[in-house]
């Protein structure tokens, strides 16, 4: 009778010690929103490529693998990443969000067009769309709207009687002040300055603010500044070549004085620039942007996109169906300009257009640091959000970029350049899940940037097919 007890009370130990474990097996598991298993992580910043699994929780990756060990979690959300490349999402450093009250929903429309095309960042360079561009931003952070990170200038400064609606005017170093208070209250995420009305004055005591309190800055630069003023006095990123041209020119300094005088207009000048470009003056150059660690964007797209509006056809485009009619009209502007051109003047564009591309390749080969910014937005005509950027990235490695460098001007540099490098611009642990899932190696051919299979931005997984 003992001997039945004791092998009785043997069994059910084994019982309970075997749902024990069992349980404590289920409780191991732990949970993910999303596991991304046995994909070719691109490491941006060197090009090497291995096969890991990711696992994200809460919007941020937390554990990379060498392999997928299914019985060990558990996920909501799970994409075979077999033969298919995993890459930083891509960023777009020069986009407007801009047309006022009544292009507001056209614009928010927009958004999730970068999203489709693989872009979960963006860079917004001036507009007249603050309040609304700092509303969906906290929508799509809330997941109530599908869009990418926004960072924003929010108004651009420029001088009285500026281009842009909405700019901030600046005629004293009092209304520097005042703008730049006024920008951190926003807050802004870097500060935007436009060359249409600006006085040089004006200008190099804003970078010198800014620099002081520690604000990124970008912009134009009026051509009343020399190229090494705008340097020495602390921009961060110069936004198009116009500028660094002017640098590389052995006549920099008479052409600026006779801008100064008015004896010279900004367009006039570009053929003595060109004329007058010095290879030993640009290696200088070259050299004294990679010291201060300033940023250039090309926008060589764009430059494609304007210099021929003469010649080519646009009114087939497929993004003409997706974008609104009020961002299209907005167009006719510059396509009026581009028509009544002389012969001459579009020439010259197409030749300056040339010269662009050369020059990013000299500055790539100098080791300053490019952005990749497509430009889009209202007004500027055929550049279509989302799109436009897949399209920079061709125009560079066109230019003479290898893919890996083109690639790194966008998440990879655009990250740094904002100084969000610490949280996102390349996979890994601890940074933010925007990402982008491409079906080929975009090192082996740029185009393949457009072959897009997944966006993940935060906990949420988009097919671009059916956006």
């Amino acid at each position: 009778m003992m001997l039945s007890i004791i092998k009785n009370y043997k069994i059910a130990l084994c019982v309970i010690t075997l749902l024990s474990t069992l349980s404590c097996s289920k409780k191991e598991k732990k949970h993910y929103d999303i596991v991304i298993s046995n994909i070719n992580l691109v490491e941006i910043e060197n090009g090497n490529i291995t096969t890991k699994t990711v696992f994200i929780n809460n919007g941020k990756i937390i554990k990379i693998t060498l392999l997928d060990s299914v019985d060990t979690y558990r996920a909501k959300n799970k994409v075979d990443g077999t033969n298919k490349y995993l890459l930083p999402g891509f960023w777009d450093n020069h986009i407007h969000l801009r047309g006022g009250d009544s292009l507001v929903e056209e614009n928010r429309n927009l958004l999730p067009l970068f999203i489709a095309n693989g872009i979960t960042t963006v860079r917004d360079a001036g507009g007249d769309l603050t309040l609304e561009i700092l509303k969906w931003r906290k929508e799509i952070s809330d997941n109530t709207l599908v869009g990418p990170t926004i960072y924003t200038s929010g108004p651009k400064l420029d001088g009285s009687n500026a281009t842009w609606a909405g700019s901030l005017h600046i005629e004293s170093s009092e209304d520097i002040t005042k703008a730049l208070d006024s920008l951190e209250k926003i807050p802004s995420d870097f500060v935007k300055i436009y060359d249409s009305k600006i006085s040089r004055e004006n200008y190099l005591e804003i970078l010198k603010q800014a620099s002081a309190r520690g604000i990124i800055s970008s912009g134009h630069m009026p051509f009343t500044v020399e190229l090494n003023e705008a340097v020495n006095s602390g921009i961060g990123a110069i936004e198009h070549l116009y500028y660094v041209l002017k640098g590389c020119s052995s006549q920099e300094s008479e052409i600026t004085q006779a801008i100064i005088r008015k004896e010279l207009s900004f367009w006039d000048a570009m053929d003595d620039l060109i004329i007058s470009y010095n290879d030993s003056i640009a290696q200088q150059t070259f050299n004294d942007l990679k010291k201060a660690n300033t940023y250039v964007v090309p926008t060589l797209h764009i430059g494609d996109i304007l210099s021929y509006l003469d010649e080519v056809d646009h009114s087939n485009d497929p993004y003409l169906k997706i974008i609104g009619k009020g961002i299209i009209k907005t167009y006719e502007g510059r396509i009026k300009r581009a028509l009544t051109a002389s012969d001459e003047s579009k020439k010259s564009r197409k030749e300056l257009n040339t010269f662009f591309k050369g020059l990013t390749k000299s500055l790539q080969d100098a080791d300053v640091k490019l952005l990749a910014g497509s430009d889009s937005g209202a007004f500027n005509s055929y550049t279509y959000s989302g799109i436009s950027l897949h399209k920079e990235l061709e125009a560079m490695v066109s230019a003479g970029l290898t893919p890996l460098e083109a690639i790194q001007t966008s998440a990879y540099h655009g990250s740094h350049y904002l100084k969000k490098n610490e949280v996102s611009g390349t996979i890994k642990i601890g940074k933010v899940s925007d990402l982008v899932i491409l079906n080929s190696n975009p090192i082996q051919n740029i185009k393949n940037t457009k072959d897009i299979y997944k966006v993940i931005k935060g906990n949420k997984v988009y097919d671009p097919k059916n956006m």
